[in-house]
């Protein structure tokens, strides 16, 4: 039986690859843009509140920033959002959250995401942003040689007709085997994992090896669950 396609368009907020590969893994077609915030700026105790407490940042820029330049134009079909890092588009103009006759809803997804290393005598571990130089992303390895750590991923919906906001967040563990000094050097010389949250990819070839289990989705450690994502949508539609 033939599936129809998706009867809106698709915005992803991030220049990561990763994600471009799930959402084409997805079925979806999108552009990409910018939500342009200080993540820095934005702190809190426990990650699972610090990954929703971004994508909401994320999500309110997104939407001030159309307000601003007006970059939508109408549409009958409702236009989702996918923002997490960095990326740059034009995209169509529309009035935020208008709908007029059989016009359907604008969909705005925001997302975000850490890594957490478990520290004897820390409750919550320790929090993994993107690293902030070269010294530091390669400490992040080393620490996580035979030992694990966590991924804490956020997928936040707003159906921007009618205010309804859809978030949860999404924790996946992994097990690593020890990570030998060449390969954390070729990593660093390649200069990726810089960009990365935690300072590592897991998909990456040169990482593979080195993972000894994940328990959950591999998708969510990528950046984007596809359950979680489907399934907000669904819920403020």
């Amino acid at each position: 039986m033939e599936v129809s396609a998706p009867q809106f368009k698709l915005i992803l907020g991030s220049s990561s690859t990763a994600r471009k590969k799930i959402l084409g893994d997805m079925g979806y077609e999108f552009t990409t843009m910018s939500a342009d915030i200080d993540e820095k700026a934005i702190r809190k105790e426990k990650p699972e509140d610090l990954v929703m407490a971004l994508a909401e940042a994320k999500a309110d820029a997104i939407i001030s920033k159309f307000q601003k330049t007006e970059y939508l134009v109408k549409d009958v079909n409702p236009t989702i959002l996918v923002a997490a890092d960095t990326a740059e588009a034009i995209i169509p103009r529309v009035s935020i959250g208008e709908s007029e006759g059989d016009a359907e809803p604008t969909l705005l997804i925001t997302c975000d995401q850490v890594y957490v290393i478990s520290v004897l005598l820390i409750i919550y571990g320790v929090v993994r942003e993107k690293p902030s130089s070269e010294a530091e992303a390669r400490q992040f390895m080393k620490d996580y040689a035979n030992g694990h750590a966590a991924t804490v991923t956020s997928v936040l919906v707003t159906n921007l007709a009618t205010g309804s906001r859809r978030g949860e967040w999404d924790k996946v563990e992994i097990y690593f085997h020890d990570i030998p000094d060449q390969v954390i050097d070729k990593l660093i010389e390649e200069g990726i994992v810089l960009y990365a949250a935690g300072g590592l990819i897991i998909e990456h070839p040169l990482v593979l090896p080195y993972i000894k289990e994940v328990v959950g989705s591999t998708d969510s450690v990528m950046g984007l669950p596809k359950a979680l994502t489907e399934r907000l949508i669904k819920e403020v539609l």
